[in-house]
Formats: structure tokens, C-alpha cells, sequence
């Protein structure tokens, strides 16, 4: 049956294929909640899904299970009740491996036709899974359909297509002759099989849990592996319904199931080293802070790990034809989704001595008001501001505010406190944004949040070498630059290349530098100290695997 799936759906693979080498637009699953695109009713049916799961143990057959876990709590201000199997670390080890005995015999074929239909199936659940992941990440229920939906599904899609890439560059048998002059040559038949590296661990974050899980997931699937997913404990419930699907299509495939398992777990626990140090675990994805990030490295030596941190992100503002435009977009990279992304803006860096505009010179005070103002506008309606707001995902991040606010900086913008008119014990908050000499040392951190600095620099150069040295020593997922001088465009390109980071130039349109596309940006550069991968490319899926040759004369 599992090479029914790959038939079923080589199509869609081969066209992820051509797309990923071309670098174009293109999606097999529809961004928009639109019936047209998932039928009417469906948006009903996904909530009703989500609201049956509230209050209860969640329905999934892990026989290995001893207790339960569970306590997720909606940012948007309410408890889930739902309680998970508990699987200890050596069950789940123990399963993996014997499940392991027969997926690796399964070859290519299969393990990408199971990893194909997971998907197919998932898409049938963008809502439900799109509720489930607004009410542990507090994103916005849009944002949470598209996010934790069809660009998710596009991640795991692209990491898919580069394995079988990867893969299928490798004969499954070969004649090797060699010439012996006048003697007859040698020849010999070799036969290559590609073998997994073991048992993979992805570990979860609590705001994207499926946009950021679904490539490393899917990578190791696809390429032979057993996974044990670990999700985050605020955000069990969207990986928990994908694991589920998972183990359903392996065991329609004629499968152990275990060859994908949950490992849910309490908050504070050793399950994440236990599980990361084991022999058996030769593969690991992790999305969170730089300081488990860095143990994982340093640890989990048995195991290849990829991992994307902490960084930086940096705005350079030189010079621009209209600074409405660009202030509204930077205000809306700021606001979407509470600055809680990765690739969110943090330090926007100008120059003292003001910018160049089409209506000529405007200093530094004007345009941190620019900038400020563009916020509050942004946010002055809290029933259409929620919408892209969201909610905060953790109290932390929310105590991060006041932390910021005490570092007695210049406000530009202040952070408000917002009522949901759904969901009154929402935790909103607005942008605040602060203004910054260069060289304070609250710059070379993350505030991850809401919370921005308008940075008064002593040029553009400046800026640039501040942008360059804080990648190299931080790490930064996305640079954004404005300029109107082809001479500043190429000092920046040359600055990012140097340091690793993902540029944008002059976005005042609808792309906003948190947002990439899959199949055409790549998502991190692994250059920085940010992430040492890139979602996705051949490296990020070519070393989960190896190739075993038999040969013999003929």
C-alpha cells in the first residue's frame, strides 16, 4: 500500500521538485480558509474537532503509555484539559528501535509514499489542527491556519522532496568494469542501499509547533527514520494530532506505527536529556533558546543536531522615497503575531545625523515618531488589532515587556494592554518601542516579544558594521535594509553575505521581512549563530541517511 501512496501522489512530488530548483511561487495546499478551497462546512467541523478534544484524554494508542500528562493552557485565557499518554524514554526507545527493523527494509519508495500521504492528510485537517495551534501559541486564528497549516505542510512537502532528491541520486545497482588491457576487465556488480541514520527526536517549540517540527520531522521520515516527537508542554495538542495521523497511514501501510511516536511530557523534566543523550538517537531537530540549543551541540555528540536559536534581527534605514511606507510596514513586522517570530525585527538602526528622503532630510527624532505613530495606528482599533496581535504566547514573554520598559529608554511607542472582544483574559499587548543609543548593551540580546529599538547610529556605515558584527557574534534570521543608493545596496549585500543572514531590500509592500515562502526562501542560512541549518536545502536532509554497497565479481 505504501507504494500506492507514492504513486498516488508522485505527481505533487515531482512538481515540489521542480519548484524547489526553480525557486518560484507555488503551494499544492490552499492558504485561504475559503470553502471553495476546503469545502463547505469545514471551518465548522475543524472547531467542532478542536472543542470535542477540550476537557478530555486525547485519543491516541500508545500502548507503552504509563500515566498522563496534559495542563495547556490557551493564551487566549482559558485551560484545554486535555491529557496525553505518558510514554517514559526507554519505551519509547525501545519501540522506536523494533519498528525500526522493518521501515528500513521498506526502501525509498515507501518511506516517502507514507511521508506523502501523512501530509494529504493532515491538509484534510487544517482546521482543527489550525485551532489547536491558536490556542497553545496564541497566534491569531488566520495566522494559525496559514502558519501552522498549509505553509507548514509546504515545509514538510519541500524537506520531502529534497530526500527523495537526495535519494534518488543514488542507483540501486551498478556494473563495474574495469579495463586490464589485453586481459579481459574486471567486473563486478555492486548493489547500494540507502540505510537510515537510527531514531530521530524533534523537539517542539510553543509557537510555531508545526511550521518549525514538520520539516525535521518529515526529513527523517522520509529518509528512513523512526521519530519520536517531543512537542513543547504549553503546545502538545498540534503535534499530537499530526503523530496521530502518522501512525494511522503507517499502520493502513501495513507498518508498526511506532515508527512515529509522541513523547509528551510536564514542564521541567528530564525527558528531553534523557532522550537526547540515548546511543540510539542519531538525529535531532530543535527550535528554542540559544542555551538548549548550545547544550544540545555539545551534548547529544552521537546524534547529528540541527538547530535553529536565538538571534538578532536587524533593520538598516539609510535613505527612502516615502517613509509612510515604509514605517506602516515596519510597524506591521513588528505587530504580526506580537513580534513572537523568529525572523521578527528588533534593533532598526538610523543614523543620528537623519535620512535622505524624497522631501528631503529627516532627522532621527522624526523618524522614530514616524515609526512610533505607524504602531499606534496600527493598533488603535484592539477588535481589528487582535487579528494580527494574536495573543502572548507565555507569561514570560509578557514580563519581558516591563523588563524592557525598565531599562529607562525613550519611548516611541508604548505597549498597551488590549481586551479581546472574544476571549476577555487574553494576553495582548502592543509593540513598545524604545529608542537606543549604539553600544548599549541591552542591543546584543534577544527581546523576544513585542519590543523594538530605534537605534541612533553615526552613519550608515555604521550601521552596517554594527548589522554585520552582531550576526557574526548573535546570530540573525533576516535583515531588512532601506535605501535609495545603489552604492549602500552593495556595501549591504556584501555585509550579509559575509555574516550569513537573509537580506530585504525596500519592502513597503504586503511582504514583511518575518515571512518566507516555501519551496523559494530558504529559512536561515546555517552561517550565523542563529540556526546551523536552513529550512530547507540538500544538507539539511542529505545526512540522514547512508548508503551500504554490496559488490561482488561477476
Amino acid at each position: 500500500m505504501s507504494i500506492d501512496f507514492f504513486e498516488r501522489h508522485q505527481a505533487v512530488l515531482e512538481q515540489a521538485q521542480r519548484v524547489a530548483a526553480e525557486r518560484g511561487y507555488w503551494s499544492p495546499h490552499p492558504e485561504s480558509p475559503s470553502p471553495r478551497n476546503y469545502g463547505e462546512g469545514s471551518a465548522e467541523a475543524g472547531a467542532a474537532a478542536f472543542e470535542a478534544l477540550r476537557g478530555k484524554p486525547f485519543p491516541i494508542d500508545l500502548p507503552l503509555a504509563e500515566g498522563s500528562v496534559g495542563g495547556e493552557m490557551s493564551p487566549f485565557g482559558f485551560a484545554l484539559g486535555i491529557t496525553y499518554p505518558r510514554v517514559k524514554p526507554d519505551a519509547l526507545i525501545g519501540a522506536a528501535t523494533k519498528a525500526l527493523a522493518q521501515w528500513r527494509k521498506a526502501g525509498p519508495r515507501a518511506w516517502v509514499g507514507v511521508s506523502l500521504e501523512i501530509l494529504h492528510r493532515i491538509n484534510k485537517r487544517t482546521f482543527e489542527i489550525a485551532n489547536a495551534i491558536q490556542h497553545t501559541t496564541g497566534q491569531a486564528f488566520v495566522m494559525a491556519f496559514q502558519a501552522g497549516g498549509p505553509h507548514a505542510q509546504d515545509r514538510g512537502l519541500e524537506a520531502v522532496a529534497y530526500a527523495w532528491q537526495e535519494m534518488a541520486r543514488i542507483p540501486a545497482r551498478a556494473l563495474w568494469e574495469k579495463p586490464q588491457g589485453k586481459n579481459e576487465p574486471i567486473r563486478m556488480e555492486k548493489q547500494f542501499t540507502i540505510t537510515p541514520r537510527g531514531v530521530a527526536l524533534v523537539i517542539g517549540c510553543s509557537t510555531f509547533p508545526t511550521w518549525n517540527g514538520y520539516p525535521g520531522l518529515f526529513a527523517s521520515l522520509a529518509t528512513g527514520n523512526a521519530v519520536i516527537v517531543k512537542p513543547h508542554p504549553a503546545a502538545i495538542l498540534p503535534l499530537a494530532i499530526t503523530v496521530k495521523i502518522a501512525r494511522e497511514v503507517l499502520a493502513e501501510a501495513g507498518f508498526d506505527p511506532d515508527v512515529v511516536q509522541l513523547a509528551a511530557h510536564e514542564a521541567g523534566d528530564d525527558t528531553v536529556q534523557n532522550l537526547a543523550l540515548r546511543p540510539e538517537v542519531k538525529l535531532i531537530d530543535f527550535t528554542g533558546s540559544t542555551q538548549n540549543g548550545n547544550w544540545l551541540e555539545n551534548n547529544a555528540r552521537q546524534a547529528q543536531v540541527y538547530t535553529e536559536k536565538a538571534g538578532v534581527n536587524q533593520v538598516i534605514i539609510d535613505s527612502v522615497e516615502d517613509i509612510k511606507a515604509v514605517a506602516r510596514n515596519l510597524a506591521f513586522s513588528l505587530a504580526l503575531y506580537s513580534g513572537q517570530m523568529c525572523t521578527a525585527p528588533q534593533n532598526i538602526y538610523v543614523p543620528r545625523g537623519g535620512i535622505r528622503t524624497a522631501e528631503g532630510t529627516m532627522s532621527f527624532d522624526d523618524v522614530a515618531a514616524a515609526l512610533g505613530t505607524a504602531v499606534e495606528k496600527l493598533t488603535a482599533d484592539p477588535a481589528k488589532a487582535v487579528e494580527f496581535l494574536g495573543a502572548i504566547q507565555s507569561e514570560a514573554t509578557a514580563s519581558r515587556v516591563e523588563k524592557a520598559r525598565g531599562l529607562g529608554l525613550p519611548v516611541a511607542a508604548e505597549s498597551r494592554t488590549l481586551e479581546h472582544p472574544q476571549f476577555p483574559q487574553a494576553r495582548v499587548r502592543t509593540p513598545l518601542l524604545l529608542r537606543a543609543e549604539a553600544g548599549n548593551a541591552a542591543l546584543s540580546q534577544e527581546w523576544f516579544g513585542p519590543i523594538a529599538f530605534v537605534v541612533a547610529t553615526d552613519s550608515t556605515a555604521h550601521s552596517i558594521e554594527l548589522t554585520r558584527r552582531s550576526v557574526q557574534e548573535h546570530g540573525a534570521l533576516s535583515l531588512s535594509v532601506y535605501t535609495t543608493d545603489p552604492r549602500v545596496v552593495e556595501q549591504a549585500r556584501e555585509a550579509a553575505e559575509e555574516s550569513g543572514v537573509a537580506l530585504s531590500l525596500n519592502l513597503t509592500g504586503a511582504v514583511f521581512v518575518n515571512q518566507t515562502a516555501a519551496f523559494s526562501d530558504f529559512h536561515g542560512t546555517g552561517a550565523n549563530p542563529a540556526a546551523n541549518a536552513a529550512l530547507s536545502d540538500s544538507a539539511f536532509v542529505s545526512n540522514r541517511f547512508r548508503v551500504v554497497q554490496t559488490r561482488w565479481h561477476v
